[in-house]
């Protein structure tokens, strides 16, 4: 089992080096195309964005009329609408950066239909990434650009504890909604059980508890007969001890039983 394991990793990562040297190898076309690309993003495509400053001049021309000027002027072919979207990046992104100082370093790759540039940007506050997209084709069209400024550790760490602070607060937020809501269900009970009250229509009592209430009536009338017989008895007793014909002179106020 330990032999077909490692045989399987062995074929695994000669499979895995096989397509990563494949993906990098480029025909002598393709890295013309490349080279080309990279030259015309560095030297032509970043130096031309950076000198408008917004792209409200192009609201009045239509896409097709935006490829006409520019490709003319710069005899360049490209896309009006990416054309546009690429001045507004580089407008908004220059608003971080400051003015652009310089072109550094460019890297190239195709993927699919795109070849993908990208130029290192100098700028007075902060520097910068040009990503510049043409079509892998004969006449290399420019399809859009874009300028994202580059990001320094502090800023990335203040947004990381801007985020880390809005998500604990926001559960904190609902933990605490969550026990306020649990600790109003009392109340609602109350209320319920007040309105239920009010709505109950007065029950009349039913047949057990009739039968009920002439069972403890009986009992004690029943109770009330045994004490009256035995007041009787003990008068007729005290009379006849005392030589009296009659109870009428005798009056049983208390009976007391003694041992």
């Amino acid at each position: 089992m330990k032999k077909f394991l490692t045989l399987l990793c062995m074929i695994t990562c000669i499979f895995g080096l096989t397509a990563c040297g494949s993906g990098e190898q480029l025909t002598e076309y393709e890295q013309q195309k490349v080279d080309y690309a990279q030259k015309l993003a560095s030297e032509v495509i970043v130096p031309m964005l950076s000198q408008f400053e917004k792209d409200a001049y192009f609201d009045e021309y239509t896409p097709e009329e935006v490829e006409y000027m520019i490709g003319s002027q710069y005899s360049l072919n490209l896309k009006g609408y990416g054309f546009t979207r690429a001045v507004s990046s580089f407008a908004s992104a220059k608003e971080d950066m400051g003015a652009i100082t310089g072109v550094g370093s460019t890297s190239a790759s195709i993927d699919g239909n795109e070849i993908i540039v990208e130029v290192e940007v100098t700028g007075e506050k902060k520097n910068a990434t040009a990503e510049v997209i043409f079509s892998n084709d004969s006449f290399m069209y420019l399809e859009s650009a874009a300028l994202n400024p580059s990001s320094g550790m502090g800023e990335l760490m203040g947004v990381a504890a801007l985020n880390t602070l809005i998500g604990m607060g926001t559960v904190f937020g609902v933990l605490i909604l969550i026990s306020l809501i649990i600790s109003c269900f009392k109340f609602i009970n109350k209320a319920q059980d007040n309105a239920a009250k009010k709505k109950a229509p007065a029950q009349e009592p039913s047949g057990v508890d009739n039968a009920l209430a002439q069972i403890v009536e009986q009992e004690a009338a029943a109770d009330e007969t045994d004490d009256l017989e035995l007041v009787a008895v003990i008068a007729a007793a005290i009379a006849s001890s005392e030589g009296a014909v009659t109870t009428d002179g005798f009056v049983v106020r208390s009976i007391r039983r003694r041992r």
